[in-house]
């Protein structure tokens, strides 16, 4: 699993960005803002059906948890960045609770709802001592159309970068690829994700903004999800929180500078 991960990181570091001086696509100010994946939504029709009810209010103790302490190392995402609060919590523990780390992650967010969450106030209590690194893994949780091409949450990864270099320009971002969803290669949530990750892995220039993708580790040699550590087509079970966290470890101790 070293191996992987190591191999994983080589290729990020002489492949995966575009040439440094170049502009950046989340340096740019334009970008479509009139779709779902990048128009801040607080999921308030989502509550009024009955939906997750208590999504304001962990928005509020997301705030608190980053306000009044010191952060090295912040975890932004959906629902598999969420679970090392739950089932992954040994592994959260192992990994990261001797670091000054914290994790902001959402269950069920799209772009749109963490966008929400940064323009609410979600990263104000560390606007004065920025994270050394941001770990940003979402986007699965996006239904764009398929005409699109992944076009559609890609442009709402971008939104989130941009919201998070501005207000935290201090940190460097680690921006991971999508992983591969669905059981088979041909599932059309894993062609979705593979579309979104061929855009995105282009916002990457190794000096803000670094491209991770450890997807390669959840796959097996037919091409289909490994289902010893995959509990769904979505998310890890316990052992594939520690492949997962060993395969970002190289790239997290060098930034970190460990």
């Amino acid at each position: 699993m070293k191996y992987i991960a190591t191999t994983v990181m080589a290729l990020v570091i002489f492949s995966g960005g575009m040439c440094l001086g170049q502009q950046m696509p989340w340096e740019n100010s334009e970008y479509t803002r009139d779709i779902p994946a990048t128009q801040a939504d607080s999921r308030a029709k989502e509550r009024a059906e009955g939906g997750w009810i208590a999504f304001v209010k962990h928005h509020e103790n997301r705030k608190q948890w980053v306000t009044g302490k010191d952060v090295d190392l912040l975890f932004i995402g959906d629902s598999i960045l969420f679970e090392y609060r739950r089932s992954g919590k040994e592994v959260w523990d192992k990994y990261y609770g001797g670091r000054n780390a914290e994790n902001i992650a959402s269950s069920g967010d799209a772009t749109q709802h963490m966008l929400w969450h940064f323009q609410d106030g979600g990263l104000d209590g560390m606007k004065h001592r920025n994270p050394k690194v941001v770990v940003l893994l979402l986007g699965t949780n996006n239904r764009g159309e398929p005409e699109n091409a992944g076009q559609d949450t890609a442009v709402g990864v971008l939104a989130l970068l941009k919201e998070l270099h501005h207000r935290l320009p201090e940190s460097r971002i680690v921006l991971m690829a999508l992983l591969p969803r669905g059981w088979t290669a041909k599932d059309q949530c894993r062609i979705r994700n593979n579309q979104v990750n061929q855009i995105i892995r282009t916002y990457a220039d190794n000096k803000t903004v670094y491209w991770l993708d450890i997807g390669a580790v959840f796959i097996d040699g037919e091409g289909n999800l490994n289902r010893d550590l995959m509990k769904d087509a979505v998310h890890p079970n316990l052992k594939g929180y520690y492949a997962m966290s060993e395969a970002m470890e190289p790239m997290l101790k060098e930034l970190l500078a460990e």
